[in-house]
């Protein structure tokens, strides 16, 4: 691969992971992390993964580098689209800094489990201006896709190729409802320990960046017992922060996960994935607009919605979306609402499952929301499963303390395939993996 030397890549408590002769890179080296990434005063053994230094050297040396990314970015800097760079362990843009990456840039996430996951991460205070085209959309993917520069999709790896690296989180402070009332929490997918892992706060305008035109593929490395990181995560992040036409391929867990905060997300697609397609949690409260779903043989809910956590409160949107379901999938429901979920989901085509898959409303809370209009549907089409003869028997209140079934018909209207007049607008999503696939 081509050598790019990084001038001016200050990293406070990181260098990046790989050496060569030529190529110089201000550092402080600290060694000893046991996460794939040192947040103290470590010594400069065992560190067994990315963070390893290259000559061994003590704090405030200079390490050589070629464009390999591991560490914590404090300063501006900009991944360009004439090399394709690597993700080595988790590499952290912090607070004041500023990454740009260039439209047609391929970043690759190396390969590990457990703390040494690759991931990229938006610490709070940090900010990514990824900001691709549908002519040079941004690629994330596995250091094992044979994607070249130039090219929008490799040869070797399908949308069923999952958990080859970890994927991209964005933290902010925006307000989300955690147990306790807390303020802030720890996301999903980092250790508890990880300093940068931490979001939350009381900003609703928060501003993350821009994330437009982006694929991200084949993620979600196992970080612990029955614990992956989603392909997109969004913790806490504020509405000035721009999340557009950004599509997950073929993740180990959740496509795209808000936990809490207030950005407005649009043209979003979910395909293949090996959990649920779209997940909020934590009272987020941005609008979803104009998603596709499509479920794999692995996946389970379209959707799955759990409400607040604390005492605050607030409601998502959901408008014009389009599901496609796999009937072979064993676990692979609609949607699924819990916790006392709190939101309304607009203009909605559903097709493609089977006869037992359903939209649940699972808890008390919920119902009580959907009894008091807080959780609300409509504009539902649906194509009905074979042997399935009312869009009643779809919509299920396992507390039976609602008349959710009943009131499916007020909401909800069978279809035929091909004759829907909701959902999304697919014409948008041509520049996506989804589209090459033929998978809509």
């Amino acid at each position: 691969m081509k050598k790019l030397i990084i001038a001016g890549f200050a990293i406070a408590t990181l260098g990046l992971t790989s050496c060569s002769e030529d190529d110089d890179a201000p550092i402080e080296q600290l060694a000893n992390c046991t996460d794939g990434i040192q947040n103290g005063n470590e010594t400069g053994v065992d560190c067994g993964g990315p963070c390893a230094p290259c000559d061994g050297g003590e704090v405030g040396g200079e390490v050589p580098v070629d464009e390999d990314l591991s560490g914590l970015l404090t300063e501006d800097f900009t991944l360009t689209n004439d090399v394709i760079w690597e993700i080595n362990g988790k590499f952290v843009v912090g607070d004041g800094a500023v990454l740009t990456i260039e439209p047609g840039t391929i970043i690759k996430g190396a390969e590990g489990t457990g703390s040494l996951a690759s991931a990229l991460i938006v610490a709070r205070g940090g900010q990514i201006m990824a900001e691709g085209t549908a002519e040079e959309p941004i690629v994330f993917t596995s250091i094992n896709d044979d994607i070249e520069l130039g090219q929008k999709q490799g040869s070797n790896l399908d949308e069923n190729d999952r958990g080859l690296w970890g994927g991209v989180l964005i933290l902010g402070r925006a307000p989300s409802s955690f147990e306790g009332d807390s303020e802030e929490s720890q996301i999903e997918g980092i250790p508890a320990d990880d300093e940068f892992g931490r979001y939350g706060g009381n900003d609703p305008e928060d501003n993350s960046g821009v994330f437009k035109y982006v694929s991200i593929r084949h993620g979600g490395a196992l970080i612990g017992s029955g614990n992956e990181i989603n392909g997109l995560t969004m913790g806490g992040v504020g509405n000035g922060t721009v999340i557009d036409h950004v599509e997950v391929v073929g993740n180990v867990d959740d496509g795209f996960e808000w936990f809490g905060g207030t950005v407005n997300s649009s043209n979003l697609v979910a395909f293949a994935g090996g959990d649920d397609a779209l997940d909020i949690d934590q009272a987020y409260s941005g609008t979803i607009t104009n998603a596709l779903v499509i479920q794999g043989a692995e996946s389970d809910h379209a959707l799955e919605i759990d409400g607040p956590e604390g005492t605050f409160e607030d409601a998502f949107t959901i408008q014009d979306l389009t599901i496609i379901g796999d009937p072979n999938a064993p676990s692979g429901e609609i949607a699924d609402f819990r916790d006392g979920a709190m939101g309304a989901i607009n203009n909605v085509y559903v097709r493609g499952f089977n006869d037992v898959q359903d939209v649940e409303i699972d808890d008390e809370g919920s119902a009580a929301n959907y009894t008091a209009g807080s959780l609300s549907f409509s504009a539902w089409e649906l194509v009905l499963p074979e042997g399935v003869e009312s869009v009643s028997a779809i919509f299920v209140d396992t507390t039976e303390s609602t008349d959710f079934s009943s009131d499916a018909t007020d909401f909800a209207t069978a279809i035929e395939q091909d004759q829907e007049t909701v959902g999304a607008d697919l014409s948008v999503f041509g520049w996506t993996y989804a589209s090459f696939r033929g998978a809509f």
